[in-house]
């Protein structure tokens, strides 16, 4: 190990912790040429490729590696929160019949495909434009993008270092949700912590909400696939030792290490776009079915946010200013108030942070601090974090029975896969409140907002 390992969370969290081994792994990315500080891990970790799932680490630019492993394979996977000006306790007659509108808009499950057919060139514009490519055809505004991690787009994109094979893969799927633990949840806001927060992001109590969970898709699984067979290359060539195969990198400077990431950006641009898009067909799925107009709808973008991407950063480091490369893998950025990164609209009170609760539980609106940029280089949870693996969640539980408990809770649940609904089971989860206190009572993030979930499209 070149630094530390910093593992965040509760007394009764570790024995997991332990047994997934996920201290190992922190203690492995620690091994990695160029990283800073320490490697950590937020109280939603939990063992992954290489990296935990949950893992922070950041890498001097001119001496560190650039790691597809401590991105994941869904690369800019994130979370989109859309407000609206409704009250939920009055629409709650009709949530079932808007769960119905919400399911046969937004395509979900496995292999799930598009209304939207790109053609080849049109999608390498996706991939370098990001958000802003659906705004530019009518899907959404440019008030959405202000609200945006990155404005909607990353800079860095090169769809030439993009795989035919990937592009194939994303030319069907751009507006889908896809199936794993992405999700489209209609939400109530139950509880607010912090007042002015809440009013600086259009949050209030008892307010209608939608809580949009996805990622890269198909596209972005297999640029971090193809790269992986390059970084294993590089890893030889550079002659970087490693204590797994799964940590295969290349120095971010080099040759393959500045491909990976020009791609992953353009990967990370095709989520960005995909929730967009699939903002454009929630809205009007609620103009339809409620039969009104944007005005009266209200409908918002509060934030989007990826978390799972590896970005270029200025941090403190040991006094001094440096420019780091910061891998976040199932980690969220939670940067303050007052950097120039988080939109003008929230830089007095900080970045929103949007963490998605598991299936039937709560969510919660978070918003970043000091403490994450001197401890975790701006770096929070991104959810609750699995405990049980799909396999061991499809023993305890079955889709259909799992369906009904949620009914009587008052949840309605949209599906075309009932074994995907029982993998995806709270059980299989962490609590996600336990896992949010853990980072309140480290102070990497506070407290704005909870939200209950009412309806939730499946993925």
């Amino acid at each position: 190990m070149r630094v530390s390992g910093l593992v965040y969370a509760s007394e009764s969290m570790l024995a997991k912790l332990e047994s997934e081994k996920v201290a190992d792994q922190v203690g492995n990315v620690a091994s990695l040429p160029g990283i800073a500080s320490s490697s950590m891990a937020m109280p939603d970790a939990h063992w992954g490729y290489g990296f935990p799932i949950g893992g922070v680490a950041a890498m001097r630019v001119e001496d560190g590696v650039i790691s597809p492993g401590g991105v994941g394979y869904d690369i800019s996977c994130g979370v989109r929160l859309l407000r609206t000006e409704l009250e939920a306790a009055k629409l709650k007659p009709r949530v079932s019949g808007l769960m119905d509108a919400l399911f046969a808009a937004v395509p979900s499950g496995v292999g799930s495909e598009g209304r939207l057919r790109v053609k080849p060139g049109e999608l390498r514009r996706v991939l370098e434009k990001g958000a802003a490519w659906p705004v530019e055809h009518g899907m959404g505004s440019r008030e959405d993008l202000e609200a945006c991690e990155d404005n909607g787009t990353l800079e860095s994109a090169d769809a030439g270092e993009v795989s035919e094979r990937a592009l194939e893969r994303g030319a069907a799927q751009l507006g889908t949700l896809g199936s794993g633990n992405h999700f489209l949840e209609l939400q109530e806001v139950d509880e607010v912590y912090d007042e002015e927060a809440a009013r600086v992001f259009g949050l209030f109590k008892g307010q209608l909400v939608v809580l949009i969970h996805t990622g890269s898709r198909g596209l972005g699984y297999q640029v971090c696939d193809d790269y992986l067979r390059v970084m294993q290359d590089a890893a030889r060539k550079y002659r970087i030792e490693l204590p797994d195969r799964q940590l295969a990198c290349a120095p971010f400077s080099s040759d393959e290490g500045q491909r990976y990431f020009r791609a992953m950006n353009a990967a990370g641009n095709y989520a960005k776009a995909n929730r967009q898009v699939i903002t454009h067909w929630v809205r009007e799925a609620f103009m339809r079915h409620l039969q009104t107009g944007p005005a009266e709808l209200g409908m918002a973008v509060v934030y989007d946010v990826s978390h799972n991407l590896a970005k270029v950063e200025s941090h403190k480091l040991e006094g001094a200013l440096a420019k780091l490369l910061v891998h976040r893998k199932g980690a969220t950025r939670a940067f303050p108030a007052g950097r120039p990164e988080v939109p003008v609209r929230y830089r007095g009170v900080g970045q929103p942070v949007l963490v998605p609760g598991s299936m039937g539980t709560f969510s919660y609106v978070l918003a970043g601090t000091e403490t994450a940029m001197e401890e975790t280089f701006g770096s929070t949870c991104h959810g609750a974090g699995r405990t049980m693996s799909r396999t061991q969640a499809l023993k305890t539980t079955r889709g259909e029975d799992l369906r009904r408990d949620l009914r009587r809770q008052g949840i309605e649940v949209r599906t075309d896969s009932m074994k995907g609904l029982a993998e995806e089971a709270p059980s299989a989860y962490k609590d996600v409140c336990a896992v949010v206190e853990v980072c309140q009572g480290a102070g990497i993030s506070r407290k704005v907002a909870r939200m209950r979930p009412l309806g939730v499209v499946k993925g």
